[in-house]
């Protein structure tokens, strides 16, 4: 796949964010309202025979609050278009698959950070046959932890949507890093930030 900001300035990455973003099947006001339906879901949602409530009885570390949002996002377009959106199936998918074309689907990263997102180290390295491109759409959620301060309501902080290269990603250089990371002006550039908490 070739970068849509392949040889261009850095001050033009914005715009071709913008134009991006503007193009792609879903709005941006509908990408929020699912991302915020989702994450009321969490809260809402009733646990086994005691009906058990997340942010009262449960306090989730957020790697599982990160995996709620990573399979009710998909859920909720799926079940809005069926036969167009779907969650992923393979080890090769998105985490949210434009039927109609796949240049759509979207990657979906989460972080209890404020600011930032993250990937694994394989983000930064080049996409091995069966595995799932790394440059495409992305939706970046930021959120609170799910903790005594926060808990019963954690808030989403940050939503943003733009596009990321594979190039995008910095693994760390020791040996034993598993992290990988964008830089500030990649975050700001090619992710359009489309809600903010107030």
């Amino acid at each position: 796949m070739i970068s849509p900001y392949l040889n261009k300035d850095q001050v033009k990455w914005s715009k071709i964010t913008e134009k991006l973003v503007a193009k792609h099947p879903l709005s941006v006001n509908e990408i929020k309202e699912i991302v915020l339906e989702s994450w009321e879901e969490i809260f809402s949602s009733k646990i086994g025979k005691k009906s058990f409530r997340i942010g009262k009885d449960i306090f989730p570390k957020p790697q599982i609050m990160g995996f709620l949002l990573h399979e009710l996002i998909p859920l909720e377009f799926s079940v809005r278009y069926p036969n167009i959106w779907r969650k992923e199936k393979s080890s090769s998918d998105k985490d949210l698959i434009y039927v109609p074309d796949d240049s759509f689907s979207i990657e979906i990263k989460t972080s209890s950070n404020p600011n930032s997102i993250f990937g694994n180290r394989s983000y930064a390295q080049e996409v091995l046959n069966g595995k799932k491109s790394k440059s495409g759409y992305y939706l970046a959620i930021n959120f609170e932890k799910c903790d005594d301060s926060s808990c019963p309501k954690p808030r989403i902080l940050k939503i943003r949507f733009g596009w990321l290269d594979h190039e995008d990603w910095m693994g760390q250089t020791a040996a034993t890093g598993q992290q990988a990371r964008l830089s500030p002006a990649v975050e700001k550039a090619k992710l359009l930030e489309i809600y903010s908490v107030k």
